[in-house]
């Protein structure tokens, strides 16, 4: 008999059992005073889910958590807490949040040139967001996780046969005869993620982000040279600024000039899959913030597959097993926000995820699409402000702005992603508030995927190069190029 994740995550063997005991005065996010049942790992399992998975071989997949439940950490609580402050100084509007990667990883992409290009590619951008709008720049790519996608149906039709979807390769294979949900790719998971980290912190380790080296700036592909000699100005201005630090010696006890720091996230999907890496840890010694927020002894249950993760808008029911999982955990976390979200479910969920309202804890991912969101923002900006919640606002701009060309290739224009993240400055401006990020899929390979941008790529070219198994994203140029227009806008005030 199938089985789903859910039933076997609640079965003796798992975490939720085996720290049933744990006294009420340890529950996590004020549960206790709040009403709210008490929180487990596994605590989830009792409630209704969106996007499971089902398993035909039982067993392998109670072999699959048990051998996750064993394995160590692949972040820890110190970095976590350690991006919980920075998040701290994007709310409170004293940083800037940028965020990207691949829509949906896959095991193929655990590979150095790639993990290279997405690492140069992100610092790239970061340091044109700190030219324009003048503050430190929060990273986090969407990588070493972020695998398993939410898909509208979990079968498809294929030459008249109804087939499981593809759903990432943490669940299944691309390949037509590879499509049965298989428990070992969770523990193939866990290995690719914690060598892609571990090669990230390789990389800024030997050098990688050292800004004493050069860096390519090429811009050959802007076709208009009016737009093309803004960007040169841009980057001449960068590089003077760099050669100048280093001409009067302030950057020679400047380790932040020889590395930064990278943060990793994926969409807390997979419950079983997070539930097996979510450990009770003591918070980093010397973090006043940490242990304050800490239980009374001085543990708190942190998620370590990521330092950040979100909920997607297809998960985020209030009675949800996701939202009831989320509850739960230390770490900062994400909420996509789409338009079929009301102000009062907004609320309610800040309300469950984050009863304290501990600043930064929760970043807002709004995609609405660049039609809707001058009709939905406002809104949600004012439910917030009302309610007393200090979150960070963040623009996604691409799951709202797909489309599907004649052939019935998925992409986006550049000109919608452009516009909704101008939309969502203006307005924050607007009522009072601050844009505080972009979330961005993107990758640092030239791919074909999105059409638009200095390269001017139409339809007819997404076929050059389009390697998505799952949405089309902005390659380097795009990316880079975005990063220009958003650091122009605060230029111009």
């Amino acid at each position: 008999m199938a089985q789903t994740s859910a039933e076997l995550a609640n079965t003796p063997s798992s975490i939720g059992d085996r720290e049933a005991a744990v006294d009420v005065k340890t529950l996590s996010n004020g549960s206790r005073e709040a009403g709210i049942s008490a929180w487990t790992p596994a605590s989830w399992t009792a409630k209704p889910i969106k996007q499971d998975v089902v398993y035909n071989d039982r067993e392998a997949l109670s072999e699959a958590l048990a051998k996750l439940e064993r394995l160590p950490p692949i972040v820890t609580p110190t970095e976590i807490c350690k991006l919980k402050r920075s998040l701290r100084d994007v709310a409170l509007g004293k940083a800037f949040l940028l965020q990207g990667g691949d829509c949906a990883e896959l095991f193929d992409y655990c590979e150095s040139n790639m993990i290279e290009s997405k690492i140069k590619l992100l610092l790239q951008m970061s340091l044109v967001l700190i030219y324009g709008a003048h503050k430190p720049v929060v990273r986090i790519a969407r990588m070493a996780g972020q695998f398993a996608k939410p898909r509208s149906s979990p079968t498809e039709q294929h030459d008249g046969m109804t087939i499981p979807a593809f759903r990432g390769d943490n669940i299944n294979g691309y390949d037509l005869g590879d499509r049965d949900p298989d428990p070992s790719r969770l523990v193939s998971a866990y290995f690719h993620s914690a060598t892609t980290l571990n090669y990230i912190r390789a990389s800024l380790g030997s050098g990688i982000a050292d800004l004493h080296s050069p860096l390519d700036w090429e811009l050959g592909h802007v076709k208009d040279e009016k737009i093309k000699i803004k960007y040169e100005r841009i980057v001449d201005s960068i590089a003077e600024s760099l050669r100048f630090m280093q001409t009067v010696g302030a950057d020679s006890a400047a380790s932040s000039l020889e590395t930064v720091d990278l943060y990793t996230s994926h969409e807390g999907l997979l419950l079983e899959y997070e539930q097996s890496l979510t450990r009770r840890c003591k918070a980093p010694i010397h973090d006043i913030l940490a242990h304050s927020e800490a239980d009374a002894d001085g543990k708190q249950w942190y998620n370590t597959s990521a330092h950040f993760l979100w909920i997607g808008d297809r998960t985020r029911q209030l009675d949800g097993a996701h939202v009831e999982y989320f509850r739960g955990i230390a770490n900062p976390i994400g909420i996509k926000v789409g338009p079929s979200m009301t102000t009062a479910e907004l609320i309610s969920l800040l309300d469950i995820v984050n009863p304290n309202k501990e600043i930064g804890k929760i970043t807002l991912i709004t995609r609405y699409g660049e039609d809707r969101i001058a009709s939905l923002l406002a809104g949600h900006i004012r439910a917030v402000q009302k309610s007393g919640h200090m979150v960070i606002w963040q623009c996604d701009p691409m799951h709202g702005n797909t489309r599907t060309t004649n052939l019935g290739i998925k992409t986006r224009h550049f000109s919608s992603i452009l516009s909704e993240v101008n939309s969502a400055l203006r307005i924050h401006k607007e009522e009072g508030s601050f844009l505080g990020g972009v979330h961005l899929e993107l990758t640092g390979e030239a791919v074909t995927e999105c059409v638009g941008g200095s390269e001017g790529l139409k339809d007819e070219d997404l076929n050059t190069n389009y390697t998505s198994y799952c949405d089309p994203r902005l390659n380097e140029k795009q990316a880079l190029e975005l990063a220009f227009l958003v650091a122009g806008f605060y230029r111009s005030g």
